[in-house]
């Protein structure tokens, strides 16, 4: 999967959506997709930083992206409903998502997390994906008809997949995202709608630089390192692969 090289024209006519856009993977990712066709919905919280990626978007004479600022930790299940109806209204179709979105504070022992961290974090890297998934299911559904399905591709974490000391409430929503996952997978897997989790190990992007500020940050794969697997499980290339649970660049 890391040696696939996808055609220029993989991804024309279809919509995707990329959350946590503003940077790191996301941002990459979204470019790629639309570099090989896609129109690409641009989901985050900073408006001028999604704007920047819809301007390298037309500047690589991708399809003109769409803008959709959202602070997952804040958004509640009728502003999940209205983005999915704002989708449908103006683009009319959802061909698939990648869940880049995550929340991240410190790493902490026990002693010193709260409450109201914990929530914050399995709201943002757990539920708010479920939930993108439930109100764009409809959509999904109907692009993935007759269209080599559609797809859906959730971002887990190294400390979801296996905890240790002192990642906290981080890890544990992560290891609830792989439990929606595999409950997700089990009732789509008799659907055109496939899902699938990867795990990418140490990159560099901003959320490495907190947890490792002393890394020499040229040393690890970079989010570009990923885009071929992103791509193949995003796109037609990728129907047969559904339920898996893909860890790493290699």
């Amino acid at each position: 999967m890391n040696n696939y090289t996808a055609a220029p024209d993989l991804l024309n006519n279809r919509t995707i959506l990329v959350t946590g856009t503003s940077q790191g993977l996301g941002r990459a990712a979204a470019i790629a997709y639309a570099r090989h066709g896609a129109t690409v919905i641009l989901l985050g919280r900073s408006v001028r930083k999604l704007e920047q990626v819809y301007d390298e978007i037309l500047a690589i004479g991708g399809p003109q992206p769409a803008i959709f600022p959202m602070d997952l930790a804040a958004a509640t299940d009728a502003d999940f409903a209205a983005m999915a109806q704002a989708i449908g209204y103006q683009i009319g179709r959802l061909d698939g998502i990648l869940h880049c979105a995550a929340a991240f504070e410190s790493l902490a022992p026990q002693a010193l997390e709260s409450v109201e961290g914990w929530m914050k974090l399995f709201k943002v890297n757990a539920a708010a994906p479920a939930a993108i998934n439930r109100v764009c299911a409809n959509y999904l559904e109907a692009s993935g008809v007759g269209n080599n399905g559609a797809a859906v591709i959730l971002v887990g974490e190294t400390h979801g997949h296996e905890p240790v000391a002192y990642w906290g409430g981080f890890a544990v929503s992560k290891a609830a995202l792989e439990a929606y996952f595999k409950i997700q997978a089990d009732e789509w897997a008799n659907s055109p709608m496939r899902i699938n989790l990867i795990i990418p190990g140490p990159l560099n992007t901003p959320q490495r630089a907190r947890t490792h500020p002393g890394e020499a940050k040229m040393s690890l794969r970079q989010p570009d390192d990923l885009l071929p697997k992103l791509l193949y499980l995003m796109g037609p290339d990728g129907v047969d692969v559904r339920g898996q649970i893909i860890e790493g660049c290699d």
